[in-house]
């Protein structure tokens, strides 16, 4: 079959031959001599403690009002430089010095300790004496937009106003050329207020938004739905290479949808309000030419603007007479969605608000036609980067499992012989993989049997759990036991056992018919359900000996949004179990709201892929076997995997958790394995699992963190040392703690671990290699498509877009050979969508039917940057980029097939995210100790559900199931 030997990133160079990228530009900085009382404002009222860790003005709250009401001024920094040679803000024309004077005013009474407090109110004065503001102004100057040192590896390092600058500069310059249009539909451009705070790689960008886009849905019954509404975003973002002088440009397309109707808030978190007025949002300020972006927020039942309501930083410069009260915004989000009293205010949605009409994403060709229109502005100083190239190695893994022949759609049709020889040819090959993956699991198993508990809200999720564990590993012919709570197959592999029983009050909501309060009141919900969880499944170890393993049908997140998300029990359940010695796979029960055929199908699968998912929280191991040879790999070579488990106060059980692990897929061992900071051996993944759970750690120092990384990446290396050993480090999740891993950070075979000097690599053994990995969220990595012309020469100009899986090569020249990029296959549950459908304009495909399909999710696969950042010599860097490549396609995973988001060890690693659930008993149950029923006596598992129910109701604790 042809595939594509080129991907096209969109991705952008500085065009050399254009010379220094300068423009001109009015900037502010703030004063030296201001700082000195700056600080005594700010530090007025604070211990000697908190003052010496404060010893920066913070400037985040005046961005966020310049970006709310002065859309046109672009902020470089999130804390002041006072007498810095960098200038705090930027702006094309300069600011009226009138309104200028007003935000500094306002920023300075906004550090206030207690605005009542007359000693507090007369530094306030004594601080606006010395500070002199009304002679502070804007001065004219130009701007070098390329800017930029080499780092000690040979990375570029573009100086801090480049992130911010470079993207803005090109956003305007897109936003003032022609409107895109497509088949007669033109969406027009404006920028959005920039992104606030931030320094370095990870910081800036900028953002254009369409106008909006008003789609209305048909009833299945007939007549028009509610309308909803989106609109096209396009991001202009400044990111570097690893081994790379040059710099790049990356621009990404996508959509934006709103609310309509009632605003759901999320506790404690920001909803962006996106504000077109009519005219200046300050008084004598100028009419902003960009989108105003500001954020309201939801806390102690009242909602108001992040940036302050009747007493806030809003009230003081008169923005409030402009905007729309948060209270009526919020109860009617779309009333100023088309413009009312001077302004248009459209409401972000976010995904945790629920289902939206509008799907997200676009598909390659519609991405395609949206950047190209784009990038005509960006020239000439920046020119694409060169198509990635397909690499000579990149091929699929070994095949493990055959596969099943497709039966066709209309049976019917088929020839009667043909149709039999087809199923035949399945039922060989499913047999074949099952039993491939049930000596797996005996080995990881080492020799014990499979025993698991389901429990049930309804029989429909039991019967489909005991067909997922009969089918997936080809029990039919096995079973020796069959109901009516316990199932049994033995086969010559493995026995396995099920035992089913009512999900019972176990699964209904934290604080019965009341939500939980934060703090306490939730604590004490999670702590009454993980007892009584752990109580009820040690009981059931007791009668069922061996039970390793939970399934739990459970309404999902959509049951408990918004304030309803403290009576979610998932997370006690699986405390409990943890607790009992269990590792928990949740299922959600059949949609109520669905055709009833059309749900307990989609159950049916999402069954199937529970059992798959459980099971290989058992440390189940279907690697993927590359095609390289002993030659370029070692056939002994361990895989380890470093990953950071956190948690933040307002995670599931509002607590931290800081906790360092490593994921190893050692040759020889039956199962996955896995190590965290404080355990001195490796354990086998499940077990890891569980100890993640019910920690509560205080490290809240960023350099506490970084020094236990440190010692346990040191320690880990140190007991691999003696045998060929891949490390895979994810850069977005450990880089912040283990800051070699930046871009800047790496050097070609030298290797840091503690932020002291980088060393050699051969120091820390002779058979260590590292490999970085990078994906595109932040837009790290550029979007890319492959041009269907190239496979079909008949869409020239077409601006037709592909999806092409493989590795591929950059030809940048100058580039190091240590970068490669792996993309993946189209998605198999999205099947039903072609690459030309489209989201934003009407469009026909070229067979000439409607492709315009605004409500469904579209999906682009991203790039994944592989850096081979530590080799040993004579070593083939392209060789383990595809090693790792190769990884990201484990067959008994149904999305494997096409591709992981992550190589597999990566991705077993960050599922244990899952199990950071920091919470305190003092009375936790020991797993290993027998458990006793009521009086010291045995307790049969058929009264597991009735004792727990007699148990909570004399607690008070709702039993409703």
């Amino acid at each position: 079959m042809a595939q594509y030997q080129y991907n096209r990133p969109a991705a952008y160079l500085p065009d050399p031959a254009q010379g220094p990228f300068v423009v001109p530009m009015h900037t502010l900085s703030l004063p030296s001599h201001w700082e000195e009382p700056l600080l005594r404002l700010y530090h007025d009222g604070m211990r000697h403690g908190q003052a010496q860790r404060r010893r920066r003005v913070p400037t985040a709250a005046i961005n966020q009002l310049m970006r709310a009401t002065a859309p046109d001024i672009v902020t470089v920094d999130s804390t002041a430089r006072f007498g810095s040679e960098n200038p705090w803000l930027y702006c094309q024309n300069a600011y009226p010095s009138a309104v200028t004077n007003l935000y500094i005013a306002t920023w300075l009474k906004s550090l206030q300790r207690d605005p009542d407090d007359p000693e507090t109110a007369a530094l306030l004065m004594d601080c606006f004496r010395d500070l002199d503001t009304a002679a502070l102004g804007w001065r004219p100057g130009t701007v070098d937009l390329l800017e930029q040192k080499l780092s000690p590896g040979g990375t570029a390092v573009p100086s801090p106003h480049v992130y911010r600058l470079l993207p803005d500069v090109l956003a305007e310059r897109i936003a003032r050329q022609a409107p895109y249009e497509h088949h007669g539909q033109q969406l027009s451009f404006r920028q959005v207020a920039g992104l606030t705070g931030g320094r370095g790689q990870g910081a800036g960008g900028a953002e254009l938004m369409s106008n909006l886009i008003e789609y209305v849905p048909r009833r299945r019954g007939g007549g028009d739905g509610k309308p909803a509404y989106y609109a096209a975003i396009l991001r202009i973002t400044v990111r570097t290479v690893p081994f790379s002088p040059v710099p790049r440009v990356h621009v990404a397309a996508g959509v934006r949808r709103f609310v309509t109707g009632k605003v759901y808030m999320p506790y404690g978190k920001g909803v962006s309000a996106y504000l077109l007025p009519d005219d200046s949002l300050v008084h004598d300020g100028p009419q902003p030419q960009r989108y105003a972006v500001a954020a309201l927020e939801w806390k102690n039942g009242t909602t108001d603007w992040r940036q302050g309501g009747a007493e806030g930083m809003l009230a003081r410069i008169s923005a409030l007479d402009a905007l729309p009260s948060p209270d009526r915004l919020v109860k009617e989000a779309d009333h100023w969605i088309h413009g009312r009293d001077g302004i248009r205010v459209a409401i972000g949605h976010q995904a945790a608000m629920g289902r939206h009409t509008i799907g997200t994403g676009l598909m390659p060709s519609e991405r395609r036609r949206l950047i190209e229109w784009a990038e005509q502005a960006i020239a000439p100083e920046l020119v694409p980067v060169p198509k990635l190239e397909r690499s000579a190695y990149a091929r699929s893994p070994k095949k493990q499992l055959k596969t099943l022949p497709s039966v066709p759609k209309n049976k019917e049709e088929k020839d009667p012989a043909d149709l039999a020889a087809i199923l035949e040819q399945r039922e060989l090959n499913a047999a074949h993989n099952a039993q491939i993956v049930r000596t797996r699991l005996a080995e990881a198993l080492e020799g014990e049997d499979l025993t698991a508990v389901v429990l049930h809200q309804n029989d429909a999720i039991r019967d489909q759990m005991i067909d997922a564990a009969e089918s997936g590993l080809g029990l039919a012919g096995h079973r020796s036991a069959q109901g009516p709570d316990t199932w049994v197959w033995e086969a010559e592999e493995l026995t396995v056992r099920l035992h089913a029983r009512p999900l019972g009050a176990l699964g209904a909501p934290l604080g019965g018919d009341d939500v939980p309060r934060r703090g306490q009141e939730h604590d004490k919900a999670i702590e009454e359900r993980r007892t009584g969880v752990a109580r009820a499944m040690a009981a059931l170890r007791e009668a069922v000996p061996g039970v390793r393993l939970a399934f739990v049908e459970l309404d999902g997140q959509d049951a408990f949004r918004h304030a309803k998300r403290r009576t979610d029990p998932k997370h006690a359940i699986r405390l409990g179990c943890a607790d009992a010695g269990l590792v928990t796979q949740f299922i959600r029960p059949p949609d109520p709201d669905a055709d009833p055929e059309e749900a307990l199908a989609d159950a049916g699968l999402r069954t199937a892929a529970a059992w798959s998912d459980g099971l290989r929280q058992t440390g189940v191991r279907l690697v993927p076997q590359h095609t390289l040879g002993d030659t370029l790999i070692p056939s002994n070579l361990n895989q380890v995997a470093f990953h950071l488990v956190e948690r933040r106060l307002d995670g599931p059980t509002g607590k931290q958790q800081f906790t360092p692990i490593a994921v190893l897929i050692r040759p020889g061992a039956k199962c996955v394995l896995g190590k965290s900071a404080d355990m001195h051996e490796w354990v086998p993944y499940s077990e890891l699992l569980k100890s993640l759970t019910g920690r509560v750690e205080d490290r809240k120092n960023s350099a506490e963190q970084s020094a236990l990384t440190a010692a346990f990446l040191k320690k880990t290396l140190a007991q691999l040392r003696s045998a060929p050993t891949l490390v895979l480090a994810h850069a977005q999740d450990v880089r912040k703690r283990w800051p070699w891993l930046r871009n800047d950070g790496l050097e070609q075979d030298r290797l840091g671990l503690d932020g002291g000097p980088v060393q050699r690599i051969g120091l820390y053994g002779k058979q260590l290699r590292i490999v970085r990995i990078a994906d595109g969220s932040r837009d790290e990595t550029a979007q890319c498509w492959a041009e269907g012309e190239e496979l079909h020469p008949e869409l020239e100009g077409k601006q037709s877009g592909g999806i092409a899986m493989g590795l591929w090569r950059p030809r940048v020249e100058g580039d190091s050979d240590r970068v490669f990029y792996s993309s993946i296959g189209k998605s198999g549950t999205q099947s039903k969508l072609t690459n030309d459908d489209a989201k934003l304009t009407p469009h026909t495909n070229p067979t000439g039917k409607n492709a315009y399909r605004p409500t469904v999710n579209a999906w682009n696969p991203g790039l994944l940057e592989l850096t081979v950042a530590c080799l040993q010599p004579e070593d083939d860097a392209e060789a383990w980029a595809t090693f790792v490549h190769q990884q990201r396609f484990s067959e008994d995973y149904r999305a494997g097939r096409e591709g992981l988001a992550l190589p597999l060890i990566l991705h077993l690693a960050r599922l244990a995210d899952d199990y950071a659930l920091p919470h305190e008993v003092e009375d936790a149950i020991d797993p290993t100790e027998p458990s006793a029923g009521a009086g010291g006596e045995h307790t049969s598992s058929s009264q597991l559900a009735f004792d727990f129910d007699l148990d909570d109701e004399e607690k008070g604790v709702c039993t409703d199931s």
